[in-house]
């Protein structure tokens, strides 16, 4: 299995000519996620947390308060500004009643990509890198539709930071750090960091606002017990959704064959033959998924596949509908 090495650039001092001979597949031009702003009105975002953020903006909040939409009616208290009371109910019932309002707040949404080398692999579709660059530019144009400010992290043994910014600048500026994040080409010569996942987060959390819309997007390859208590920090107080970037290689094992892969210098050969060594290399990757899956489901992670080798807009539009809900017992327990 090819696991290149890269170090991150910044978007200014790496900028690709649009009439570079690019394979979309192993990397994204800034055209090509512009483009994918077409889709952004298909995308729905399931909100399913309170409310936390401090400031108003356009997403019903769990407090009831003032804003734009009646919520409910409730007996008169001492202090109760009298410009909202219900006069109709106050007739028909005979004691003060006071209307109630659903309140709206602004949400931010963070975008959290790990792309260690491991990202940069693919036998079929795109590589897991090309595939993640697709899903988050997608949830980015998702949220400038909406209205919603847009920041980002994106991990590689360095880190960039985006603080939130909303409207089309926000998405652009996003759009180029992945770009200038993803060239397979700058993966050659990085040095490889081994806890890129849990240092990410650990800077997640600290950057993170309370009320936010958190989408964790890699393949967790390097998911442990730390990444779980971070994750947990995260959902504490945000939405938190995870997405799965997955090559099929990890869901079927390669047909019976002798096969050379890389690790940077080094070459070994992946014998296969045999059926005991299938079972095992399937085995490797079931205890990888499982494990995945067991760590957010404890956390009250939404948490989703993406298939490199499927359409990926038709897989985020599924996702976001569909499967972007907290467990309903991990909700009442949080």
């Amino acid at each position: 299995m090819v696991k290149l090495r890269f170090r991150p650039r910044k978007a200014r001092d790496h900028q690709v000519a649009e009439g570079a001979a690019l394979n979309p597949a192993t990397w994204q031009r800034i055209a090509d996620l512009v483009d994918l702003q077409r889709h952004a009105s298909t995308l729905d975002f399931q909100r399913v947390g309170a409310a936390k953020a401090q400031l108003a903006g356009a997403h019903a909040s769990r407090f009831r308060g003032r804003g734009m939409d009646y919520q409910e009616s409730r007996a008169y208290q001492a202090g109760d500004d009298v410009r909202h009371m219900d006069w109709r109910v106050t007739a028909r019932t005979g004691t003060a009643q006071i209307k109630l309002y659903q309140e709206e707040r602004e949400r931010p949404v963070l975008l959290f990509l790990d792309l260690h080398p491991g990202m940069f692999f693919g036998t079929k579709g795109l590589l897991k890198s090309a595939a993640a660059a697709r899903a988050a530019a997608l949830i980015a144009w998702a949220a400038v539709e909406r209205g919603d400010r847009l920041g980002a992290v994106l991990t590689n043994g360095a880190h960039c930071e985006l603080p939130p910014r909303g409207g089309r600048q926000g998405a652009l500026q996003f759009i180029r750090q992945v770009v200038a994040h993803t060239d397979p080409r700058a993966a050659l010569d990085a040095a490889q960091s081994t806890d890129s996942l849990n240092s990410g987060l650990a800077r997640l959390c600290r950057v993170s606002r309370p009320g936010s819309q958190v989408f964790l997007i890699g393949d967790f390859a390097g998911v442990d017990e730390e990444s779980g208590q971070l994750i947990h920090r995260l959902r504490r107080h945000n939405d938190v959704v995870a997405l799965q970037v997955v090559d099929p290689l990890e869901l079927t094992p390669p047909p019976p064959a002798r096969y050379g892969v890389a690790l940077g210098s080094e070459r070994r050969v992946l014998d296969l033959r045999s059926a005991a060594a299938r079972l095992a290399f399937q085995a490797h990757f079931d205890r990888h998924h499982r494990k995945v899956d067991e760590l957010m489901r404890r956390h009250g992670v939404a948490l989703s596949r993406l298939a490199t080798d499927q359409d990926i807009v038709r897989q985020v539009r599924h996702l976001l509908a569909s499967g972007a809900r907290r467990p309903v017992t991990e909700r009442l327990a949080a």
